[in-house]
C-alpha cells in the first residue's frame, strides 16, 4: 500500500536533510526502504522535551510510524535503528557522508520505491562509521548507485568504436556514457582526459565485492582525478552541480 492510500503507516528510513518550519516543527526529507523519498513533518521536535529529536538526527536509520496529513506525512513515532556515531564525531566523514545523501536525493523522486538503493545507502553509512578508507567507500558507492539507476558507465571498451580499451590514457564522455579511446575523441569533443591509473581503479570498483574492496587506500593523486572525474559526471547527469564536494576539497 503506497503512503498516500494509508491513514497511517511503517517505514525505515534515514535522514536526508531537514529544514525548520514554525517555532518547534521539522520538515524532514526521508529515504525509506518501503517506498523511496518522502517528506514529512516532525511537529515539536525542536522543543527541549521532544522525545522524537535524539531519534531523528542526521546519520542515523530510524524505525517510523507515520500517519496521512493534509500535505505532508505527520511523524507519530521514531525510534532509532542504528546511530552512526563515529560520522558525527569526525568531520570528513560527516562530509563524505552528506555527499552520499546529496546523491541519493537528487537522484530519486517521491515515493519511488527503491530497496537497492536503500539497502546500499545503509550499508555505505556503515562502512564510513566502520575502518575502511572514507574516499574508496564514496567511490564503490558511486558506481554502485549509477548502476542502480540505470548510468552504469562503460569502462571496457570504447563507447563509440567498440574496441578494447588499452593501457594508455583515455578521454570520459558524459554525453556518451562512457570511455572513449584517444582515437574517437572527435566523437565527443567535450570528453574529459583520463588517466590510465584512475580508469584501473573505477573499473577494479565497478567490477568487484565490497569483500575485495575493502581495506583498500586509493594514493591521493590518484584520488583526487577519481574524485573531478566523477564531479563532472555527476554535473552532467543532474544539469547542476551539486554542493558538497566543495566542502569535502575545503577539509580534506
Amino acid at each position: 500500500m503506497r503512503p498516500a492510500e494509508a491513514r497511517t503507516f511503517h517505514a525505515q528510513a534515514v535522514v536526508l536533510r531537514h529544514m525548520e518550519y514554525g517555532e518547534a516543527d521539522r520538515i524532514l526529507t526521508l529515504f525509506t526502504r518501503e517506498y523511496g523519498k518522502l517528506s514529512a513533518i516532525a511537529k515539536g521536535v525542536r522543543k527541549m522535551k521532544s522525545r522524537k529529536a535524539g531519534h531523528l538526527m542526521p546519520f542515523t536509520e530510524v524505525a517510523l510510524y507515520l500517519a496521512k496529513g493534509r500535505n505532508l506525512a505527520v511523524v507519530s513515532q521514531a525510534q532509532a535503528q542504528r546511530v552512526f556515531d563515529d560520522i558525527r564525531q569526525d568531520l570528513k566523514l560527516t562530509a563524505y557522508a552528506a555527499y552520499v545523501m546529496e546523491l541519493v536525493d537528487r537522484f530519486t523522486f517521491e515515493e519511488e520505491e527503491h530497496r537497492n538503493l536503500y539497502q546500499l545507502l545503509v550499508d555505505t553509512l556503515d562502512r564510513l562509521n566502520g575502518k575502511s578508507d572514507p574516499a574508496t567507500v564514496v567511490h564503490y558507492f558511486e558506481l554502485r548507485l549509477l548502476e542502480q539507476l540505470g548510468f552504469k558507465p562503460e569502462l571496457n571498451v570504447c563507447v563509440n568504436c567498440g574496441k578494447a580499451i588499452t593501457a594508455e590514457d583515455q578521454f570520459f564522455s558524459g554525453r556518451l556514457g562512457g570511455a572513449l579511446c584517444p582515437r574517437c575523441h572527435s566523437a565527443d569533443p567535450n570528453a574529459w582526459r583520463v588517466a590510465v591509473t584512475p580508469l584501473k581503479y573505477l573499473r577494479f570498483l565497478q567490477r568487484s565485492p565490497w569483500s575485495k574492496v575493502r581495506g583498500r587506500v586509493i594514493p591521493e593523486p590518484t584520488e583526487e582525478e577519481l574524485s573531478r572525474l566523477m564531479e563532472r559526471y555527476f554535473t552532467y547527469l543532474l544539469e547542476h552541480a551539486l554542493r558538497t564536494p566543495p566542502f569535502i576539497q575545503a577539509i580534506s
